[in-house]
C-alpha cells in the first residue's frame, strides 16, 4: 500500500497542476492545516529536479502568505479562530504565560518554527495574537521558510537520483520516519 501511495504521489508531483496544489498546501499549512508542504515538495523535486528552485519559490511565497493569514487570525480573530486551533494542539492553558514571553524571543520563535518540523501555524497565530511587529514577522518568515525550502530543494537537486533510489529501496522506513517527524512536531507543541 505504501508503494502505491508513493507511486501516486510521484505521478501527482509531475502533474500540470502540481505547483498550484503545492501553493495551496503551503498556504493553508501556515495557518490551519496540519500537513507540511514537504509532502508534495519532495516528490515534486524528485520527479523533476530541474524545477527544484521553482518548487521552493512557490512553497516559500505561499507559505509566507499563509503565515500572514495565521498572523491575521491571531491579531483579529484570536478568540473565535486562533484559540480553538491552538487549543486543539493542546496549548490552551499555556497561552497566557507564553504570550508574555513570546515577543521577547519572537524572532527566534518564528525562525525556529519556520525551519524545523515544529508546526509553523502555532507561531503565525501567536505572532498576531501577541502583537509581534508585522515587519519582523514577515522578514523572519521569509528567512526561515526560505532556508527550509531552499535547503531541501538544493539537497534534492544535487543528490536527487541517489536520494530517490534510497527512498524507494527503504520506503517503509522513510514512511515511518516521516510519520514520526510529523507526530514529533505535534508532541513538541503539546509539551513546549
Amino acid at each position: 500500500m505504501i508503494r502505491r501511495l508513493y507511486d501516486w504521489t510521484i505521478e501527482l508531483a509531475d502533474h500540470r497542476h502540481a505547483l498550484w496544489a503545492l501553493a495551496l498546501v503551503a498556504f493553508i499549512e501556515s495557518s490551519v492545516f496540519p500537513i507540511p508542504p514537504d509532502i508534495l515538495m519532495i516528490p515534486m523535486i524528485l520527479a523533476n529536479p530541474r524545477r527544484a528552485w521553482l518548487v521552493a519559490t512557490v512553497a516559500l511565497v505561499a507559505s509566507v502568505l499563509g503565515g500572514l493569514l495565521g498572523y491575521a487570525i491571531g491579531a483579529l480573530a484570536f478568540e473565535t479562530l486562533g484559540q480553538p486551533i491552538l487549543a486543539s494542539l493542546g496549548k490552551a492553558d499555556a497561552m497566557a504565560e507564553f504570550s508574555t514571553r513570546f515577543n521577547d524571543v519572537g524572532f527566534w520563535a518564528v525562525l525556529t518554527a519556520g525551519i524545523t518540523p515544529f508546526p509553523y501555524k502555532v507561531i503565525t497565530i501567536m505572532s498576531g495574537w501577541t502583537g509581534m511587529p508585522l515587519g519582523t514577522f514577515i522578514a523572519t518568515s521569509i528567512l526561515a521558510r526560505g532556508l527550509r525550502f531552499f535547503i531541501v530543494a538544493g539537497l534534492l537537486w544535487h543528490f536527487g537520483a541517489p536520494i530517490r533510489d534510497f527512498i524507494e529501496r527503504r520506503l517503509g522506513l522513510m514512511f515511518s520516519l516521516a510519520v514520526m517527524l510529523l507526530f514529533g512536531g505535534f508532541a513538541a507543541v503539546r509539551f513546549l
